[in-house]
């Protein structure tokens, strides 16, 4: 989403100003004193997690910042969608279960896909944050059957909430029921005469090679990880690259193929090293070689 077609610099330099802000002291937490001055000038544009920390902090809604600010017709939910994807790569889920308390009753959010979008989230949210598997379930189902009540050719958004379904049963150690639910998604994501995200497949694949890890089938999930290689190679990729390797490596180390194992472990530190993940490779470290000395 483009700031550039909104009025930040005035609005926000406005209700700094009249919440008796320094631009120090607002800036404090968010952003250095240079990029907010850079903001208030238009020079450069902020960040929609940015802006959203703005909004927290002049305890402003960020609607109401958008609706005042706009040049032209305001699309609105689409920032909404952009700050809750970002929150979820973060796995900030009570930041996600906030802006959905707040949108949900929105007219903003009437249209059923965007409601589809705030009731899938929902669900997520119930099992990250209450621990609620089955409420969890039961909103997810209830959001795929908003727009596919006989869930026959699922679209690619409802193929990614039945990921969902997925991901929370691998989660609580039900690995037949997360492998079934990720075969159909499998089968359907295949259907589809074109995919416009490859995550979404990349994820089913790893759930299913996590799943028959969880059942012993360790040659079973290799397979999948393998063909989860291959679609990160060929589509140019790095989501899930390092994770599939993990996921080989400790498959060819239940499988007693030590060396085989360790040189797949190996290439997902060496991965971590690359893209400079400092905290994951201290904690992939930690599970290697809890692994390798089981």
């Amino acid at each position: 989403m483009k700031l550039e077609k909104y009025l930040f610099g005035e609005i926000l330099q406005s209700f700094r100003q009249y919440k008796n802000l320094t631009v120090e002291e607002l800036a404090e937490g968010i952003c250095t004193v240079d990029e907010l001055i850079s903001f208030e000038k238009e020079r450069s544009y902020p960040t929609i997690d940015v802006l959203y920390k703005f909004s927290k902090k002049l305890d402003m809604e960020l609607t109401y910042f958008f609706d005042i600010a706009s040049k032209t017709t305001v699309h609105y939910p689409n920032a909404v969608i952009q700050l809750i994807e970002k929150f979820k790569r973060d796995r900030n889920y009570e930041a996600i279960n906030n802006i959905i308390q707040q949108e949900e009753e929105s007219p903003l959010f009437n249209q059923k896909s965007l409601k589809q979008y705030l009731m899938w989230h929902q669900g997520i949210c119930y099992y990250y944050l209450d621990g609620n598997a089955d409420k969890a379930f039961d909103t997810l189902s209830k959001a795929i059957s908003l727009t596919n009540p006989k869930r026959i050719s699922l679209s690619e958004r409802e193929i990614e909430i039945l990921t969902s379904i997925g991901i929370i049963f691998r989660e609580i150690q039900n690995h037949r029921s997360a492998i079934t639910i990720f075969n159909e998604a499998l089968s359907n994501i295949d259907k589809l005469p074109h995919i416009l995200n490859m995550k979404g497949k990349l994820r089913i694949l790893f759930g299913l090679s996590q799943a028959l890890t969880g059942l012993n089938e360790y040659e079973n999930s290799i397979s999948y990880c393998q063909e989860g290689l291959n679609l990160c190679i060929n589509e140019e990729l790095l989501y899930l690259f390092n994770e599939f390797h993990y996921q080989i490596g400790h498959n060819y180390v239940k499988l007693g193929e030590i060396e085989k194992g360790k040189y797949y472990l190996d290439e997902c530190l060496h991965l971590l090293k690359l893209e400079r993940k400092t905290k994951l490779l201290s904690i992939m470290e930690s599970e290697i070689d809890k692994l390798l000395n089981s």
